[in-house]
């Protein structure tokens, strides 16, 4: 309903085959960068703030480039680039020269076996092409070339900061891409540096020394002196200017990441169906990197598997799975109608078991899978029904009879349409809000006014403005005796530091209403009490950052999420109710009802995707506690004056 931003999505292809191979099997040495193009453009669900690739040429002589690296911001920016690449083919070659394959190799841009691709989507509100991802740092050396990219949020940026500069660095832009950049280059450096000196005492010399160290580059070593020091969800991903490759997944699992590779191709992706269509494969033959694990491609293009990290308790993202993902992964599909299953009861209830006089319908487009698992559910429901009703008769059923008893049926229509996406330029509230109320149209006649219940399912309610400002206005139009807003996820309760662009506390409107829950009950105290704990632990953390690094890190372990206070005097559906009470308008008819997925059915549907903190408020890593905390700090310090009238306590003195 309300569009959450993801963070990235990434793709890898590293060709195994010289691009004659290519050539001759598929047509085209531009095979490899013909897939990269693919894979993104089924992934621009992912990330259509900005777009950028990278190329990595083998081999190439002294004063040949041999990384390349193109960026662009935007929706369109997957096309503005291959335009852009295809453009410079078609100016400044001939025909010849680009079916010639060694003078391609020698000569074009982008003509190399190491492509990765990259689609952003900011969680941190920093824009421009500067925060575009792959980055990448130079050097005269090829080995110590580095270009990453990655699916990820870092949540102690401040202490790979500190710890970096500890050592003498000085990085020149405080984000966690530059710095994780910065951290992983000089531990390749420092590899590099090894193999020097290995080198020299096995007496090479020269550029012998140089074959030497690019041949014998263990990104292992690269990797596990750089990541124990990461808390977030991540998948990073990298090419050195020797040809070495590198995906590694977070040791929780959050983010994913799936490969595939023959003796061809090497490809990873962040979702499984894109390997699949791109490359014509079945599920099965498509595999998942494991939690802590790295798949790495050497300059050979031999291909390994290191566990950089112990595997943690598995945390994968739910909301991959209700939301982000694409719906045509087979087990996704599936968790996704699980979820609409799940949702029988509670709406049974809602609707007093009146399904004659019910309409089902979906929010567009992302709710789509969910509604169907619905229909299921309540199809199944009927059968029971009928079957019960036949069999509790005493006699032969007339015709007539029968036909009343199979006649109960489930009725769903497509009762609303996302029309358009309206643009932002008027600022007047009362205009903004009649605009908003036209994001979604529906279909008149499709149930029977102040008769029929209306159940509509959305896959989450976050923010709770398109709900309040569109769809809630426009269905009561059709004038339904009760609408029931069903989310096919649990109320979204608190911040996400791994991916999303969920990071203050006063965006969630089950925050929201659970603040106004409290002052109608007279428990005002209590927002207080947790700022004083949240206060508490942070600056207690902040403080041993100062003067102790180490000991502020093992602090953090300690730390709990003091925000879980506020909503614990109050049940699910309380809140609910309280939710309902805020968007109603009074020009509102209908009677309505909003049903959440309990974090059970959450867990039964997704049962391989256990992380849920975003609902539960369990954060997989220090970081995301230490984090939660602080947006809490800063919501009540920022509402501080409009809560004072309803702080009714003594300050200590």
């Amino acid at each position: 309903m309300e569009p959450l931003k993801h963070e990235c999505g990434i793709a890898i292809i590293r060709l195994r085959k010289p691009l004659e191979y290519y050539k001759q099997k598929y047509g085209t040495w531009q095979y490899g960068l013909n897939k990269l193009y693919l894979m993104m453009e089924k992934q621009h669900n992912r990330g259509q703030e900005g777009t950028g690739i990278s190329c990595v040429k083998l081999e190439a002589d002294a004063g040949e480039e041999y990384m390349f690296r193109e960026r662009a911001l935007g929706s369109s920016a997957i096309t503005e680039i291959f335009a852009k690449i295809h453009n410079v083919y078609r100016q400044y070659y001939t025909t010849q020269q680009l079916n010639d394959v060694a003078y391609v190799k020698k000569n074009v841009p982008f003509a190399g076996e190491l492509y990765m691709g990259h689609l952003r989507y900011s969680t941190t509100g920093r824009s421009g092409i500067s925060f575009v991802h792959p980055f990448l740092r130079r050097n005269n050396w090829r080995a110590k070339n580095l270009c990453i990219c990655g699916n990820f949020n870092m949540t102690n940026v401040n202490e790979v900061f500190a710890d970096i500069t500890s050592k003498g660095q000085h990085p020149r832009i405080y984000s966690d891409t530059y710095i994780m950049l910065e951290q992983i280059g000089h531990r390749l450096d420092r590899e590099s540096e090894r193999l020097f000196i290995e080198a020299q005492q096995m007496q090479l010399t020269g550029t012998d020394i140089t074959h030497y160290i690019e041949e014998h580059i263990q990104m292992e070593n690269v990797l596990g002196t750089s990541a124990p020091m990461w808390d977030g969800g991540y998948v990073v991903c990298g090419q050195t200017g020797s040809g070495e490759t590198f995906a590694m997944r977070d040791p929780w699992g959050i983010r994913p990441a799936f490969y595939y590779y023959d003796d061809e191709i090497l490809v990873v992706a962040s979702e499984r169906p894109v390997i699949q269509t791109a490359f014509g494969l079945e599920f099965d033959q498509v595999s998942e990197l494991q939690p802590g694990q790295a798949v790495i491609s050497s300059k050979r293009g031999d291909v390994r598997f290191a566990q950089i990290l112990p595997a943690a308790d598995n945390k994968a993202c739910s909301f991959e799975r209700i939301y982000f993902s694409r719906g045509s992964d087979q087990a996704i599909y599936q968790e996704r109608k699980a979820l609409g299953r799940q949702l029988l009861s509670p709406i049974l209830a809602s609707v007093n078991k009146d399904i004659d006089h019910t309409v089902f319908s979906f929010i567009p487009n992302t709710a789509e899978v969910a509604f169907y698992g619905m229909l299921d559910a309540f199809k199944e429901y009927v059968n029971e029904l009928k079957v019960k009703a036949i069999e509790q008769l005493d006699h032969t059923p007339t015709h007539e009879e029968l036909t009343k008893i199979l006649s109960c049926r489930i009725r769903s229509e497509k009762i609303a349409w996302k029309d358009i996406k309206l643009r932002t330029f008027i600022t007047e509230s009362h205009s903004r809000n009649d605009l908003a109320a036209h994001v979604y149209d529906i279909t008149y006649g499709s149930l029977r006014p102040h008769v029929d219940n209306l159940v509509i399912i959305d896959d989450s309610i976050v923010r709770g403005t398109t709900l309040r400002e569109s769809i809630i206005r426009i269905l009561d139009r059709l004038h339904p005796k009760k609408i029931v807003i069903v989310s096919s996820s649990p109320q979204v309760r608190y911040p996400d530091y791994y991916g999303i662009d969920m990071s203050k506390m006063s965006e969630f409107i089950a925050f929201r209403a659970a603040i106004e829950l409290l002052r109608e009950a007279g428990k005002e105290s209590l927002l207080k009490e947790v700022y004083k704990e949240c206060k508490e632990q942070v600056d207690r953390y902040d403080t041993l950052f100062a003067t102790d690094l180490d000991a502020a890190v093992k602090y953090k372990r300690e730390m709990r999420n003091c925000v879980k206070r506020i909503y614990e005097p109050f049940t699910q559906e309380q809140i609910a109710a309280q939710m309902v009470r805020m968007f109603r308008s009074p020009e509102i008819e209908s009677d309505i009802e909003i049903v959440f997925q309990s974090l059970d059915g959450l867990h039964k549907a997704c049962p391989n995707h256990p992380g849920d903190w975003y609902f539960s408020g369990d954060y997989p890593t220090p970081g995301g506690v230490r984090l939660v905390n602080q947006a809490y700090i800063d919501w009540y310090e920022g509402n501080v004056n409009e809560l004072s009238p309803y702080l009714h306590f003594e300050e200590e003195e």
